[in-house]
């Protein structure tokens, strides 16, 4: 670790020489500074990382130079030397941003045990800010095509507000990534931000996950443990897979959204919850409604914001950025080599269909990122461990080329019903009933289109 550096601010020369002298045979770099102005000067050239200033001096006192030292730098770890000290004086400084006070006449180990303690703080501090700064980069949400602006834009006028948000969109667009950044702009971004997944859960245990159970109230309940939304209690909870959730909890969860109190299951005393409840899903939510698997009212409760996430096709143009994205998280967080990519090989990603839109495309780089066979990218790793499943028919370039209007609606309603049927997952019964077709006429298409389901690359 470099050394140290700390900044003596005092109108008294023998202050400044006997605590200067004591820092430098500790080993820290020390400089000085005879009134207010000087030091305010002295800390922004020096940088230190801790400061000793004096309460009372001539000029501007030490009080009024705390409080522009940490509206220069918010993090500034000062440390007030008094004469007399008194506990006004404490409280004052402490509430403008102070560590600590000490007393004169300085006592040396109390001086340098401070100085220890107040370093250890301010270091623990940084690791953790460096530590969230790493974890909200893993939840960045990447790209400049229009759809996405509009998405952050969004996201920045509903996070300050206390709304309840529903999000939607396929599989694997991002929709974690908008409750988290809704959560980190929000007023509550301190507070806790629990996820649950829905469909992660099995039915029988998920209201003991969401709502906490007392010991013994079932088998298995060997201790008291609170739920979701305890642990939420004051922040965010982000129920994904809404769509998924058993018909029995969505009643309780709607209890909840309106009295703002939970039970435990096997438990009788109600605990008072106030918690921002976002959900997600990938399912048409009205839909669900409509065939008794969604309850109405938690709907209504729900969507009071809604918040679509485009899929991957519909901000095509970032795709580029966001393999570029990958290739540096994944050599600066995760280890794996770092590599570089030929613009062919950008533009033949590009050209790909992704079905499960981001997230397969993340899983498609970190592959790349570990087997391809050179130092970058090429576009021959690419044709060789993705495969050429360049768009059909599914782009304005391929439907453009058409050279007769019949030909152009045969093309577009292929890919209309490939994507569909991707979608969900090549269940034609799901995508018919999507479509509001009879299941048979759906077979028709796909025999009349000579569509098939891709196999996965290996």
């Amino acid at each position: 670790m470099s050394t140290r550096r700390i900044l003596v601010v005092d109108d008294e020369p023998g202050i400044r020489q006997a605590l200067g002298q004591l820092l430098e045979y500790e080993g820290y770099e020390v400089q000085t500074a005879g009134d207010g102005m000087s030091g305010i000067a002295a800390y922004e050239a020096f940088a230190p990382h801790l400061v000793f200033l004096d309460v009372k001096m001539a000029g501007i006192d030490g009080l009024e130079v705390l409080t522009r030292l940490r509206a220069f730098d918010p993090n500034a770890v000062v440390v007030m030397i008094s004469g007399h000290a008194t506990i006004q004086t404490a409280v004052e400084a402490t509430q403008l941003g102070a560590y600590d006070i000490l007393e004169k006449p300085l006592d040396t180990d109390r001086v340098l045990l401070l100085l220890r303690n107040a370093l250890t703080q301010s270091d623990l501090s940084q690791e953790n800010s460096r530590l969230r700064e790493t974890i909200e980069s893993r939840y960045e949400i990447v790209g400049q095509s229009y759809v996405i602006r509009a998405l952050l834009e969004r996201i920045d006028k509903v996070a300050a507000t206390p709304s309840r948000v529903l999000i939607t969109g396929e599989n694997g667009t991002g929709k974690e990534l908008v409750a988290r950044a809704m959560h980190r702009g929000s007023p509550l971004a301190r507070k806790p931000f629990v996820e649950v997944n829905c469909a992660a859960i099995p039915s029988e245990l998920i209201e003991s996950e969401l709502f906490g159970h007392m010991k013994g109230s079932f088998t298995g309940a060997v201790a008291d443990r609170p739920g979701k939304f305890e642990q939420a209690d004051g922040g965010t909870l982000f129920l994904d897979e809404i769509g998924d959730m058993a018909l029995s909890a969505q009643a309780k969860v709607l209890r909840v959204l309106q009295d703002g109190v939970v039970t435990r299951i096997g438990g009788n005393k109600p605990v008072q919850v106030q918690v921002r409840v976002i959900a997600a899903t990938n399912k048409d939510l009205e839909r669900e409604i409509a065939e008794g698997r969604f309850r109405e009212d938690l709907y209504y409760r729900l969507n009071v914001v809604p918040i679509e996430v485009p899929p991957l096709r519909e901000r095509r143009e970032d795709i580029e950025p966001l393999v570029v994205y990958f290739l540096q998280q994944f050599a600066q967080r995760d280890g794996l080599p770092r590599r570089g990519i030929s613009n062919e090989a950008l533009t033949r990603l590009s050209e790909l269909e992704w079905a499960g839109n981001v997230r397969e495309l993340r899983n498609t780089v970190e592959r790349l990122v570990i087997l391809a066979s050179g130092p970058n990218i090429a576009v021959s790793d690419v044709d060789r461990l993705v495969g050429k499943r360049v768009v059909e028919s599914g782009g304005l370039g391929s439907l453009t080329e058409c050279r007769t209007f019949e030909e152009f609606k045969d093309a577009a309603e292929r890919a209309f019903l490939l994507a569909k049927l991707r979608a969900f997952d090549w269940n034609v019964s799901e995508t018919a009933r999507a479509l509001e077709m009879p299941r048979s006429n759906l077979y028709k298409k796909i025999e009349r289109y000579a569509l098939a389901r891709e196999s996965t690359p290996t």
